[in-house]
């Protein structure tokens, strides 16, 4: 069998450092304890059970605010997502040690939202609900902000002329890039005059233009990431739309089944931005020495 090991793949650099972070501050005993982090800190689990290995607490909820109720001593990590200044101020104010790693290109996202509506403009911001990215930026300005998701979400809009006459756009880091095309598209169509800022990251870009490019002409794109992962799923998505080629997505090799790979001489393996290494490798190992006449033989004695 033929592997593609699609590259780039895997971790990103926000990634690595958020991790990281994590790592250092629970093993610096200056940092109180207990060490809590704030959601995922990536959307991950053999990522999280790592860091619970060295006593990090993750705590989760529907969001960021409801799930820093639980914390009432110690340090607080912010996740790679990144939060809502109401967040960290409440954080503060419960005399908590706090600690942000939030990812430098959604601090982009962040700080051009509040520069926009300084310079008095409402914001669109292409997103996916319930994703805590989204739920962080919007906090940024409440009130001079709004979601939009689909085609549906832009005719459902109710703005002011005012809101009109200086109307901004910001995007997700971790979308599709073709489907954020899209609904811009949309948008420019009914406000013309809008100013567009796409921010989605390097990163997640160019793992999808990989799939895109070396993907094709396979039979089957295994993607390895967690199903929580926004960019792991998109990868899913661009490989069947964009690539014309079959995915699957797993966690892990414990997940993949060998009858999806019958009939398969040429396998192409991608992962998610915040899937540790070592799970993607396993699975290209593992894909490198299947032989299908061996699974076939042994399919027949059981």
């Amino acid at each position: 069998m033929e592997v593609i090991k699609i590259s780039p793949r895997g971790y990103c650099y926000g990634v690595v450092d958020a991790l990281q972070m994590v790592r250092q501050v629970a093993k610096d005993p200056q940092h109180p304890r207990p060490v809590y982090v704030i959601g995922q800190i990536v959307h991950n689990r053999h990522a999280i059970e790592e860091l619970t290995n060295l006593g990090v607490v993750t705590l989760d909820g529907p969001d960021r605010n409801s799930i820093l109720e639980q914390a009432t001593t110690g340090t607080v990590i912010f996740t790679a997502h990144g939060v809502s200044p109401l967040v960290k101020q409440r954080a503060r104010e419960r005399g908590l040690n706090c600690i942000d790693a939030t990812c430098p290109d959604v601090t982009v996202t962040h700080d051009l939202v509040r520069e926009l509506v300084a310079n008095n403009y409402y914001v669109l911001y292409i997103g996916k609900k319930g994703h805590p990215e989204p739920e962080g930026v919007l906090g940024e300005v409440p009130g001079h902000i709004c979601l939009i998701e689909t085609e549906a979400d832009v005719d459902a809009l109710q703005l002011t002329p005012e809101q009109q006459a200086r109307l901004a756009l910001s995007t997700q880091t971790t979308l599709s890039q073709w489907d954020t095309r899209r609904v811009i598209a949309y948008v420019r169509q009914k406000y013309p005059q809008v100013e567009v800022h796409i921010d989605i990251c390097a990163a997640t870009q160019s793992r999808q233009e990989a799939v895109v490019a070396q993907a094709k002409g396979a039979d089957l794109t295994i993607v390895v990431g967690d199903p929580r992962s926004n960019n792991t799923n998109r990868l899913v998505q661009v490989s069947q739309e964009l690539a014309g080629v079959p995915a699957v997505r797993i966690e892990d090799l414990s997940q993949l089944k060998t009858e999806w790979l019958e009939g398969k001489k040429r396998v192409a393996v991608t992962a998610g931005a915040s899937t540790p290494s070592q799970l993607t490798r396993e699975v290209i190992r593992f894909l490198e020495q299947y032989q299908p006449e061996a699974a076939e033989a042994e399919k027949s004695q059981v």
